[in-house]
C-alpha cells in the first residue's frame, strides 16, 4: 500500500528520510497457519506458524528521480513473526539495499538475494515457503542472502534479456550470511508465457559449519524454467552443488494449475549427496497446496507434505517451535496445515 510522505513522518525515525524521497512505499506481507507436524521417533505438534506460502515482512522502499535518466532508490525489508509479534534478531534480514539506476542497469549495494537463489525460488511453485519448500532437502549449503554485497542488474530493455551479478565480502566469515567471498552471477530469457535462466556461485568459507570447512570452496551452478500453458504452468530447477569432497544434485519439478480463483500447486523434491569416500544419501519430498484467491491480496490456503530422509539424514518439513525434535535418521517428516495470507 503507498503512504504519503505525511502519513510515513510519523514512523518518526524514518521521517527525515522519507522527506528526501520523491516516492516512498510502505508494504508487505502477513502469513499466518495452523500447522501440524509429526517427525518420526519424536511427539506431533500442532502449532501458529507463519510463511505457509509466502514470508511474513515489513518493508520501505523509495525512489527519487535525480535527471538525465539517473534514480536513486533504497529497499529496507525485515521479516516478520507475526505468530508472535516480534521482529528477526538482525531487524532488516530480509534485504537491506541502496541502488543507483539509469538507461545502463542497476546498481545495488547491501544484503540481498543471491541470484543462484533467484533460481530455486522462481522456479519453485511453492516459492521455497513453509511445508513445501525445495530447500528442505538441501543437504548443502544454500546462500540464500549475501551481506555485504556489490550487484549489477542489465537494464530491462534488452529485448527479454535479463541478468545480475554479484560480489560479496566475506569481512572474517562469521556467520552464514557472511561465510565468506562470495562471487556469483545470473543469465536469463523471458518472452510471453516461457522463462528459462542459468546461475553460477563460487562460496569461500572461512568457518567451519555442517559439511562446510574453513578454508574450502563451494561451487553451484543451477538452471531453471517455466512455461505457462494457461490451463497449467510447469516450472522447475535443477541444482549441482560442489564442496571439496562432498557433491549434491537435487531436482525440482512443479505445476501449478488455475481452477476459478483458485489454484492447485503440486511438486516433488529430490537430493542426492555423495562423497569420495563412498558416502551416499538421498532425500525426497512429496508436497500439495491448494490456495483460494478470496481478493488479489488475500488468500486462504491448505499444503501437506510428506519427506523421506536417507539413512544419513534427519530433515523436517518444519523447524523450531514448530516440531518436537528432529525425526530419527531415516525417518519420514509429515506435515499439514490450514493459514491465511495477505498483501498490504
Amino acid at each position: 500500500m503507498k503512504k504519503s510522505l505525511l502519513a510515513l513522518a510519523v514512523l518518526g525515525a524514518f521521517a527525515g528520510a522519507a522527506s528526501a524521497q520523491s516516492s516512498v512505499t510502505l508494504y508487505g506481507t502477513v502469513d499466518l497457519s495452523a500447522k501440524y507436524v509429526k517427525n518420526d521417533g519424536s511427539d506431533k505438534r500442532l502449532s501458529l506458524s507463519q510463511d505457509g506460502i509466502n514470508s511474513s515482512q515489513l518493508g520501505f522502499r523509495g525512489i527519487e528521480d535525480l535527471g538525465g535518466g539517473l534514480k536513486a532508490g533504497f529497499t529496507l525489508l525485515g521479516g516478520v513473526n507475526a505468530d508472535t509479534g516480534t521482529a528477526n534478531s538482525k531487524f532488516w534480514n530480509r534485504r537491506s539495499t541502496l541502488s543507483l539506476y539509469s538507461n545502463m542497469g542497476e546498481l545495488r549495494l547491501g544484503r540481498d538475494y543471491t541470484p543462484t537463489f533467484w533460481n530455486e525460488t522462481i522456479y519453485d511453485a511453492f516459492g521455497t515457503n513453509g511445508l513445501g519448500s525445495s530447500l528442505n532437502v538441501a543437504q548443502a549449503y544454500n546462500g540464500t542472502r549475501q551481506d555485504n554485497s556489490i550487484g549489477y542488474f542489465l537494464p530491462s530493455n534488452l529485448g527479454g534479456w535479463y541478468g545480475q551479478a554479484m560480489a560479496g565480502a566475506g569481512e572474517g566469515g562469521t556467520t552464514q550470511d557472511k561465510p565468506g567471498r562470495y562471487l556469483g552471477g545470473r543469465l536469463g530469457f523471458a518472452a510471453g508465457p516461457f522463462d528459462v535462466a542459468v546461475a553460477y556461485a563460487q562460496q569461500r568459507y572461512d568457518f567451519a559449519s555442517g559439511l562446510d570447512i574453513a578454508g574450502g570452496t563451494q561451487d553451484t551452478w543451477n538452471a531453471g524454467g517455466s512455461w505457462n500453458f494457461g490451463f497449467l504452468t510447469l516450472m522447475g530447477y535443477y541444482q549441482h552443488d560442489k564442496l571439496d569432497h562432498f557433491k549434491e544434485d537435487r531436482f525440482h519439478p512443479s505445476i501449478i494449475v488455475p481452477m476459478g480463483q483458485g489454484e492447485v500447486h503440486f511438486g516433488y523434491d529430490y537430493s542426492k549427496l555423495k562423497s569420495d569416500t563412498g558416502l551416499s544419501n538421498k532425500i525426497s519430498q512429496w508436497k500439495a497446496t491448494y490456495q483460494y484467491n478470496l481478493s488479489k491480496r488475500t488468500a486462504i490456503y491448505t499444503t501437506g507434505s510428506i519427506l523421506d530422509n536417507g539413512d544419513l539424514s534427519r530433515a523436517s518439513v518444519s523447524g523450531g517451535s514448530t516440531i518436537t525434535a528432529a525425526p530419527t535418521a531415516g525417518g519420514k517428516s509429515k506435515g499439514w496445515e490450514l493459514g491465511v495470507r495477505h498483501f498490504f
